[in-house]
């Protein structure tokens, strides 16, 4: 492992101008070039997503699912989202802010300025290469949509049955839902297709991001429900976001 983070670094360095400074021509990390370097590994996906923040379409969030002990997180982007997204000689490296969301269990890339372009996550863990599938990003030409309006069913104790509408865009292919505490630290997370979701039980789950089976909930005490209808292309169309008192 010391000899392969030897060989990482110069292929860093090959990468790089040895001036940071954009007037020297600084070049960064080419996705392509990184993908076979590391060919060796085994390939595993990055379950990633973004959106535009609310009422501000010059800020894109590129969300990640970061396996634990997940190590060099890069992020990569295209010059522009004419380009074929599968082409990986077109994604460069940038270097952006990150942020924790639900307690770090999540996390994000903070990206400034109005270009839409194709994006993808990277890193490594367990032996392996992560890679996501690339993400377009629609942060002029479809901002994200936020809301607050979701039906809560408590008929059945400490098991509240979730079910949403879709928003102005409908090309949503998957909905992902995550429940937290009052602080917002994560509880549970999971994927349907289906515009319900029912805490906690998995018949209409189709993918599900808990490291162990999530907690009962407490009656009485509050929580938070939080859903992303995302595109297949990755773009989060719908952000619904609400409060609840388990009952």
């Amino acid at each position: 492992m010391r000899i392969r983070a030897v060989f990482f670094l110069l292929l860093m360095v090959s990468f790089t101008s040895c001036n940071n400074e954009e007037d020297a021509g600084a070049q960064s990390a080419v996705l392509s070039q990184v993908l076979a370097f590391y060919s060796d590994l085994q390939l595993d996906e990055v379950i990633a997503c973004a959106a535009s923040k609310e009422n501000d379409n010059l800020t894109s969030y590129i969300y990640y699912y970061p396996i634990p002990g997940a190590t060099n997180i890069q992020y990569f982007e295209t010059d522009s989202a004419d380009l074929i997204p599968d082409n990986y000689n077109n994604y460069y490296e940038v270097k952006l802010p990150e942020e924790d969301v639900f307690g770090g269990y999540l996390k994000r890339f903070v990206r400034s300025g109005d270009e839409e372009v194709y994006c993808i996550v990277t890193f490594q863990g367990d032996g392996k290469f992560y890679k996501s599938n690339p993400i377009r990003l629609k942060n002029r030409t479809k901002p994200t949509e936020y809301s607050s309006t979701i039906a809560i069913d408590q008929t059945q104790s400490l098991m509240p049955l979730f079910s949403w509408e879709d928003g102005q865009f409908l090309d949503n292919a998957i909905y992902f839902q995550v429940l937290s505490d009052a602080s917002n630290n994560f509880i549970s997370g999971t994927y349907t297709t289906e515009k319900s979701f029912q805490y906690y039980t998995l018949d209409n789950v189709v993918l599900d991001i808990n490291r162990t089976t999530p907690r009962d909930l407490i009656l009485n005490q509050q929580y938070n429900f939080s859903m992303l209808a995302v595109s297949l292309d990755n773009w989060v169309n719908l952000v619904i976001e609400t409060p609840f008192i388990a009952q």
